[in-house]
């Protein structure tokens, strides 16, 4: 998976901390430091009216966060500036590049999610996973780009890069769907100028169990790319942690696939910490969170110690204990105690 050798037009022109960081990897893919920390705003792609995140009020109850709130922590996250990639849904991508310029001047790539399988309908008494994930795509590739207007001369108003989901499940008639809509979606791409990155979810359904799911996942993402030329590939991976050794093989099995992890439910801030840590070791080169960051107490902390774990300043369990101070200096109280938060909960981070 490579950058084009030359953009197809002026709307493909980058110049972003992402695009640097990718083609820094790519010249260099032993030697290169270089880690991603993506932040992905898109939930409302998902779950409705809990998809925002929480807040707290008052009365020390927690409720849904609404969506000005929920724009306005975007807002500080992109003044903050230390993320290297924000993802949106083209609703609110929309509002914060086209009508409010908010990325003018910004080098902090922006993206919307270009699709919505079934997969990702998690509505309140739903019950849409209980069956293999269907492909379906909500978003017109060229109102994400321009927002109904006349295109830019020298770039877009809105995103030339989104993320596309798939969803293996193992159920021939399933995938084929699955597959089908993804040859195009890449159809469109190619004939916008669109770029894409991939995210590939674990199978919703099924009997796979343990090593089998990280075996069968990575087998499906390198047999399905190996259909796709060089310039309509995806620029990265963006794959659930299966564990050491089903990142390693993703990882080795081609020095131009750039992976990143996803981060799934939100944990223990040592989850979020830990997580990042070891797709890092072993060979994750970009970590694109959404709960992890969305539901902490302090989203703009946790994404400045995030920054310090990748870089390798502090390791995850100082990092959690560095967050519980940033909280408490910011007047806010912490859900949990410093010695539950700085647990490892969730299993594959336990097993490597």
């Amino acid at each position: 998976m490579h950058d084009q050798a030359t953009p197809r037009s002026a709307a493909m022109t980058r110049d972003t901390r992402l695009d640097e960081k990718l083609a820094a990897i790519r010249r260099d893919p032993f030697g290169s430091k270089e880690f991603l920390i993506c932040d992905a705003k898109d939930p409302d792609m998902a779950r409705g009216i809990n998809a925002l995140g929480l807040v707290r009020g008052t009365d020390e109850r927690d409720r849904p966060q609404d969506r000005g709130g929920f724009l306005e922590t975007v807002r500080a996250i992109v003044r903050q500036d230390i993320v290297d990639l924000m993802l949106l849904s083209p609703y609110n991508l929309h509002q914060l590049a086209i009508d409010e310029e908010l990325f003018a001047g910004s080098s902090m790539a922006r993206a919307a999610r270009v699709n919505d399988t079934s997969e990702i309908w998690l509505p309140r008494h739903g019950t849409y996973r209980a069956t293999a994930s269907m492909p379906f795509r909500t978003a017109d590739l060229s109102r994400v780009m321009h927002g109904g207007r006349p295109p830019l001369a020298n770039g877009v108003a809105g995103a030339d890069l989104g993320l596309y989901s798939l969803t293996f499940t193992n159920d021939v008639a399933a995938d084929l769907r699955t597959l089908a809509a993804y040859n195009e979606f890449r159809t469109d791409c190619n004939a916008l100028g669109f770029r894409h990155f991939l995210e590939v979810f674990n199978p919703n359904v099924g009997q796979l169990a343990g090593v089998e799911v990280g075996e069968f996942v990575n087998d499906c993402i390198v047999r399905c790319l190996a259909g796709v030329d060089r310039e309509a590939a995806p620029l990265f991976l963006k794959v659930a942690y299966n564990g050491p050794r089903a990142m390693e093989e993703l990882v080795g099995y081609d020095d131009q696939m750039i992976v990143g992890v996803l981060g799934g439910n939100a944990g223990t801030t040592r989850d979020t910490l830990e997580l990042l840590h070891q797709a890092k070791r072993y060979g994750a080169r970009l970590a694109l969170f959404g709960r992890k960051i969305n539901q902490a107490e302090s989203p703009l902390d946790l994404i400045e110690v995030l920054r310090r774990v990748a870089d390798g300043d502090v390791k995850p369990a100082e990092g959690v204990a560095l967050y519980h101070d940033r909280v408490a200096k910011a007047g806010l109280t912490a859900r949990r105690h410093l010695d539950d938060d700085n647990s490892v909960s969730q299993p594959v981070l336990k097993a490597a």
